[in-house]
C-alpha cells in the first residue's frame, strides 16, 4: 500500500526550511490594535455535502474512530502514529500541530458536532495560543511550544471559528475569530501583503509567501479596515495568477519573494499547488485548465507527488491527501463526478482488515507510519 508518506515528509522538510528562513528580514508591524466591524460576507458552509449524499458518512465515521480513539492525546492529533523521541527539526511523532487543530475544528463545525467543535478548540487554544496567534507545533516530550507560527494554519483555525458562529449559532465563536483575526492582521500583514510565518521571539516574519498559503476565503473575513482588505486581496489573488505555471500544465509555483519579485520551486508538490487551486475555486477564480488537467489524472489514477515545471512526474507516489482535496475541489465547484472519482481513488488507500488496529485508517501496518494531514484530509473530503 502507498500512503502520504514521503509526500508529508516533504511538506514537513519544507516547512521547516521555511521557519528556519525567519532571519532573513525583520518585519515592523503597527502596535496599533486593529478593531474594526467585519464586512457583510456570504455563509461559509454550503449546502453541497456530496458525502453526505453520496452516504459516505459509515466510511468517514470509521476513519473519525481511528483519529480520535489511536492518533489523539491530550495535546492533540499526533503527527504520526507512530512514537519517536520528538527531537527532529520537522515534526514528528506524537508532537502535535497547529494544522492538526485547525483540520480538526474545521470538520467539527462542517458535521455539525458542536460539542466535540467546542472541545478542539478549547484544546488547541490552550496548547497552541503565543502573542502572534498560534504555535505551529507543540512537543509533549520536550514541554517546548515553538515560538513561531504559520499563516496557513493560523488562518485555517480563524476559518474555523466563523464557520462555527454560523453552524451552532455561537456569538462567542464569531468574537473569538474577530479577535484572533486582528491579532494575525497585526504580525502576518505588512504594507498588505501577506507572509508564511510570524516569530514572537526574533520579533520577525520572513520575505516571501507560499503560495499555498493564500487563503483568499478567510482573508476576505478577517476585520480590517475596508481599502486594506481590498488591496491585501488584490496583491494576494495577482501573486497566485502570476504564479499560474501553464495551460498544459495548469498547476502553481511554490513560493513568491517580495524583495526579489520573482517565484521558486524545488519541484512543484501537488498537494500545494492542489491548495492554491482550492482556495481559487472557492473565490470563483480557478482556471478551467486546471479543473480539467486534475478530472482526467484522478480519473486515470496518475495524479502523482511531485512535478518539474514542465508537468513531468518526478516520482509515482499516490497521497491521501491529494485525492482528498481533489474531492474538495469537486465539492466546490459542484462537480460530483470529480468528488466521487477522487473519494474511490481516496478509499484505496485506506486500510479496510476489520482485524487490522489501523481498521479504517489512512496508514501503513507494516510501518506503524499514518501521518495527521492524511487522515485529517480524509475528512474533511467526507465532510465536504
Amino acid at each position: 500500500m502507498r500512503t502520504g508518506q514521503k509526500v508529508k515528509n516533504r511538506w514537513a522538510r519544507g516547512m521547516c526550511v521555511i521557519l528556519l528562513l525567519n532571519v532573513l528580514v525583520a518585519c515592523g508591524n503597527s502596535s496599533n490594535e486593529v478593531v474594526v466591524e467585519p464586512p457583510q460576507r456570504q455563509p461559509l458552509l454550503a449546502d453541497v455535502h456530496y458525502g453526505e449524499k453520496l452516504k459516505l458518512e459509515s466510511s468517514r465515521k470509521l476513519t473519525e474512530a481511528f483519529v480520535t480513539s489511536k492518533m489523539t492525546g491530550p495535546y492533540g492529533v499526533y503527527t504520526n502514529y507512530k512514537e519517536t523521541s520528538e527531537s527532529d527539526m520537522a515534526a514528528t511523532g506524537h508532537e502535535v500541530l497547529s494544522e492538526s487543530a485547525g483540520l480538526m475544528m474545521r470538520y467539527y463545525a462542517l458535521t455539525n458536532q458542536g460539542d466535540a467543535f467546542d472541545k478542539e478548540w478549547k484544546q488547541a487554544e490552550k496548547t497552541f495560543e503565543i502573542p502572534s496567534g498560534f504555535s505551529y507545533r507543540y512537543s509533549p516530550k520536550q514541554d517546548k511550544t515553538y515560538t513561531i507560527n504559520a499563516s496557513v494554519d493560523d488562518l485555517r483555525i480563524i476559518r474555523a471559528l466563523y464557520e462555527a458562529h454560523e453552524q451552532f449559532d455561537q456569538p462567542e465563536y464569531l468574537k473569538l475569530a474577530n479577535e484572533y483575526g486582528a491579532r494575525f492582521f497585526k504580525h502576518n500583514i505588512k504594507d498588505d501583503q501577506l507572509f508564511d510565518f510570524y516569530d514572537d521571539k526574533y520579533k520577525m516574519t520572513n520575505n516571501f509567501i507560499t503560495l499555498c498559503y493564500i487563503d483568499l476565503t478567510t482573508l476576505k473575513l478577517l476585520p480590517i479596515p475596508e481599502q486594506e482588505q481590498k488591496q491585501l486581496l488584490r496583491n494576494m489573488e495577482s501573486i497566485m495568477e502570476h504564479g499560474y505555471l501553464s495551460d498544459r500544465f495548469p498547476f502553481y509555483e511554490t513560493r513568491y519573494h517580495y524583495d526579489t519579485r520573482t517565484y521558486s520551486s524545488d519541484g512543484i508538490n501537488t498537494v500545494e499547488s492542489l491548495l492554491t487551486i482550492l482556495s481559487l475555486a472557492e473565490a470563483g477564480q480557478h482556471h478551467p485548465e486546471s479543473i480539467a488537467y486534475i478530472k482526467e489524472q484522478v480519473q486515470n489514477g496518475t495524479l502523482y507527488g511531485q512535478y518539474d515545471k514542465g508537468g513531468k512526474p518526478l516520482n509515482d507516489i499516490q497521497s491521501t491527501a491529494i485525492y482528498a482535496i481533489t474531492a474538495m475541489i469537486g465539492s466546490v465547484l459542484q462537480d460530483v463526478t470529480l468528488y466521487e472519482d477522487s473519494i474511490k481513488r481516496m478509499e484505496q488507500l485506506r486500510v479496510n482488515d476489520e482485524t487490522s488496529p489501523f481498521f479504517g485508517a489512512y496508514g501503513d501496518p507494516s510501518t506503524e507510519m499514518a501521518f495527521s494531514f492524511d487522515n485529517l484530509m480524509a475528512l474533511l473530503a467526507y465532510a465536504h
